[in-house]
């Protein structure tokens, strides 16, 4: 399996990309109407010696690919992980790192929401192993949250922030905007609230209408554009009084904070995609591969049990390359370095020059011979400024 990965090709990497693990648990309490992520309303109880067996099949039958490379970020994301017990977290965290080699302080990052928050249970992920919490709290409002689907309300909310704070020394609140019926003051007062709580970092997320999701088939009444920018406005506006400066295009962290699971998605290293419809993007020295797991828990679980886990495995081509990095690297508030981009392409900066020219001609970005950032109208423009690069 890994020879075929090793063999010649048309671009050679001077050097492999950091690698991080992400892990996936798709159940959850209920599916919100806007989610199209691979997440399953749980019905039953979570079988979770039986999914904890399937990842642990699934990583040995993957190390062959990264042996040898150290594991910089974990991210355990869902569905909702923190449906999984505190034990089961532990057992988790105790499997990955005795097959994996873990860089010290390697960052842990559990997603959790605040409708599986009991008292302690916050403090058993810290002792499990979990680092950095991610709590997906949408809104403090009442009604925002019956509007969105989600199943809790704003005191769980509150309650939930405030034991993170007590055991954790990083986390992030997962907050949305441009939300059904949701007006500028209604937006001001939900962000007034999250920050009031200290947050080092804050994840601001525009409701998207994705296709396959309730919403789609059943679209709400949703803020306009101008009314969004007016919200996109006080989020800049107030982040930074809050001492959160802005580093990705909704991403907003106090200095030491940065998400670095995230940092790496976003400057294209390597990622190893474990549990059901997990994604993989993995360097060879000749070539870039990406994977997708079985999507479905039961199929995955008797897929990886077989040594089977992989759906889908493809080699990204060169002409998709710059495309796939932009898409990444151009969402950071500080853009990249020319030589990251051949560094992890493979591909000489030549190859962009003309995307390059054009987009600094519409003033979406600056840069210099040593790197390229994009600025405050490239940001308003993200979409138009990456497809340049297609």
């Amino acid at each position: 399996m890994v020879s075929r990965y090793m063999r010649p090709g048309i671009m050679t990497l001077g050097a492999l990309p950091p690698l991080a693990l992400y892990v996936h648990l798709p159940w959850c309490l209920k599916k919100c109407p806007y989610c199209d992520f691979n997440s399953h309303e749980q019905r039953g109880g979570v079988p979770e010696d039986e999914y904890l067996a399937a990842l642990r099949a699934d990583l040995e039958a993957a190390l062959p690919l990264v042996w040898g490379r150290r594991i910089h970020s974990v991210f355990i994301g869902g569905g909702t992980p923190s449906l999984f017990s505190p034990a089961a977290i532990d057992q988790l965290v105790t499997d990955l790192r005795a097959r994996l080699p873990f860089e010290p302080g390697c960052e842990v990052t559990l997603e959790a929401n605040p409708g599986t928050f009991e008292r302690d249970r916050f403090k058993a992920f810290r002792a499990a192993g979990v680092t950095r919490l991610s709590i997906g709290v949408q809104s403090f409002d009442d009604t925002m949250l019956k509007a969105l689907g989600r199943v809790h309300d704003a005191a769980q909310a509150h309650a939930a922030v405030a034991e993170a704070r007590e055991h954790f020394e990083t986390f992030n609140l997962d907050l949305m905007y441009a939300l059904p019926g949701q007006s500028v003051a209604q937006f001001e007062a939900d962000l007034d609230q999250a920050l009031a709580h200290a947050p080092p970092h804050l994840s601001v997320y525009h409701l998207t209408i994705e296709p396959n999701t309730y919403f789609a088939k059943y679209p709400p009444k949703v803020p306009d554009d101008d009314t969004a920018f007016e919200m996109l406005d006080v989020i800049t506006a107030r982040t930074g009084a809050a001492g959160l400066e802005r580093y990705e295009v909704s991403a907003f962290a106090k200095p030491g904070h940065r998400c670095q699971h995230n940092l790496n998605y976003w400057q294209f290293g390597d990622y190893l995609g474990i549990g059901a419809g997990a994604h993989s993007k993995l360097s060879f020295p000749h070539r870039v591969v990406r994977q997708v797991r079985y999507r479905d828990p039961a199929k995955y679980m008797a897929q990886a049990m077989a040594g089977r886990a992989v759906a889908k495995d493809e080699e990204v081509g060169r002409k998709d390359l710059p495309f796939e990095f932009m898409l990444n690297g151009l969402r950071l508030r500080e853009g990249f370095e020319l030589m990251r981009f051949t560094e992890r392409t493979g591909l000489p900066v030549t190859s962009i020059r003309k995307a390059l020219d054009e987009a600094e001609a519409k003033g979406w970005i600056t840069r210099d011979m040593a790197r390229v950032e994009p600025t405050a109208r490239g940001f308003d423009f993200l979409n138009d400024l990456q497809e340049l690069f297609l």
